[in-house]
């Protein structure tokens, strides 16, 4: 099988990669490293692209941007891929306000791009899209909700299991990245059913594991733990630090990927996340780390939440484990903090290393 995987360096575009790499298949990799653009030195993605390059020589690399239309075009008539898997993107909801047209350049053109490549010369194949549930606004936010010790929970027992896909994305705050995800999103289901094209969208939560260049700005448990190790103070932006995110790791996503390439639907749409079982708030995560490392977490409280931030957000996954039973959760939270903590000792140490050498 030949995939398309543009972002092929971040996170979920690498962890896919290199899924299928080790099953021999042929993988394109599409990506021009726009992380490090926005977020600097931190955010930037080229070590992995480099791993990747170096242990599988199947792999082939794109340099390209999907803003750039008659690139995009001429790339998908060349190779025809059998599969595409959308994850390039602008990610923060705090950083689109800032560039604007980037944002939406990025996130709903650059999806259009694709889309209507894929239409033109390879409209059979599946095109799987990595969404947002920023897509559903702060319409959570108007939930009941009850404060507990270290997290918020709902109160509406039909709202144990999280936020499902019939929920409103109307007559809400999103955050203009929100808004351009919720338009890319949108244009996923409409080639699907106007076109009967195998799309699909996940809108997920807290995407994470080992492989994130997390930032202040995007990548919550990546971050958190990186500030734990270098024991840097961590902002917490209102709702006392109680704010609940879900977590799924992106090897977990890659193993969803797999299934829709094999049994596709058309138009489809899917929340995908840690669910409940996978939930933490700040706190929890400041608790957690501290008991694998041993560093107290050093902290500052804003009393002011980022404009739109969810309260509490759980991926409701009945509708997906009910379209494909035969995926699951295989990555605990815990699990997932070892393997960040880790990955994040080695990156530390691997840095010091090199500046004693300079």
């Amino acid at each position: 099988m030949k995939l398309l995987i543009t972002g092929s360096s971040g996170l979920i575009g690498s962890e896919v990669a290199e899924f299928f790499l080790q099953r021999q298949d042929e993988v394109h990799g599409l990506d021009n490293n726009q992380r490090a653009k926005f977020f600097g030195a931190a955010g930037d993605t080229n070590w992995r692209r480099q791993s990747i390059q170096e242990a599988y020589g199947q792999y082939r690399h794109h340099n390209l941007d999907v803003r750039d239309r008659a690139g995009i075009l001429k790339l998908i008539e060349e190779l025809k891929p059998d599969s595409i898997v959308h994850a390039a993107a602008q990610p923060s909801h705090d950083l689109a306000a800032q560039i604007p047209f980037d944002d939406f350049d990025i996130n709903a053109v650059g999806t259009l791009n694709l889309l209507e490549a894929a239409r033109r010369h390879c409209p059979a194949s599946p095109f799987v899209f990595l969404s947002t549930n920023k897509v559903y606004g702060d319409g959570p936010n108007r939930l009941k909700l009850t404060e507990t010790e270290h997290r918020w929970e709902y109160v509406d027992d039909n709202f144990r299991d999280g936020i499902d896909e019939t929920f409103s994305v109307d007559q809400c705050l999103h955050s203009l990245f929100g808004a351009s995800k919720a338009s890319a999103d949108f244009l996923v289901q409409e080639y699907g059913r106007y076109f009967d094209m195998p799309t699909c969208c996940l809108r997920a939560g807290c995407l994470t594991g080992p492989n994130h260049s997390g930032v202040e700005l995007h990548g919550f448990l990546s971050y958190l733990v990186r500030c734990n190790l270098t024991e840097t103070e961590y902002t917490i932006f209102g709702y006392k630090g109680k704010q609940v995110r879900d977590n799924i790791h992106a090897s977990d996503v890659a193993r969803f990927i797999q299934c829709f390439i094999e049994k596709p639907r058309s138009g489809e749409v899917y929340n995908i996340g840690g669910g409940r079982e996978n939930s933490c708030s700040i706190l929890e995560a400041f608790r957690m780390t501290q008991e694998i490392t041993g560093i107290p977490q050093v902290s500052r409280y804003v009393d002011e939440p980022r404009k739109g931030d969810h309260i509490c957000y759980i991926s409701d996954m009945t509708r997906i484990r009910n379209h494909f039973p035969e995926w699951q959760l295989e990555i605990s939270l815990p699990q997932i903090l070892q393997e960040i903590v880790a990955a994040w000792q080695r990156r530390l140490a691997d840095s010091k290393t090199v500046q004693s050498q300079e």
